[in-house]
């Protein structure tokens, strides 16, 4: 008997093509490129999924791009304003990771 459910023969259901994982690739530098680029500034993000938060960018990785979030969308991640006996409706400190791949759009605020 196996030690393990997942010993034995696998089966591969799926796999990037070569050309397809080098587009991602390049996709995926140009847009490190450009929030590393916009860094410390004001933007609002457009996701593939349709969602858009406005934020400033304070981090950049190699997979993700970190918002601080403006105080409106802060509030909305939270349960309530009941939930946090110190609660101050005009602040925010709340930090987004996207995946840079979820990444549709970004505009700058000015």
């Amino acid at each position: 008997m196996p030690d393990s459910p997942f010993e034995g023969e696998t089966q591969t259901v799926y796999e990037l093509e070569t050309r397809d994982a080098e587009a991602f690739n390049r996709c995926k530098d140009r847009i490190h490129s450009i929030c590393t680029e916009y860094l410390h500034r004001p933007v609002r993000v457009y996701t593939v999924h349709g969602h858009s938060y406005e934020g400033t960018i304070v981090n950049v990785d190699d997979h993700y791009v970190y918002l601080q979030l403006s105080p409106e969308h802060g509030r909305a991640l939270l349960p309530g304003p009941y939930a946090y006996p110190f609660y101050n409706p005009y602040y925010s400190n709340v930090i987004l990771p996207l995946v840079l791949f979820d990444l549709l759009a970004i505009s700058l605020l000015v």
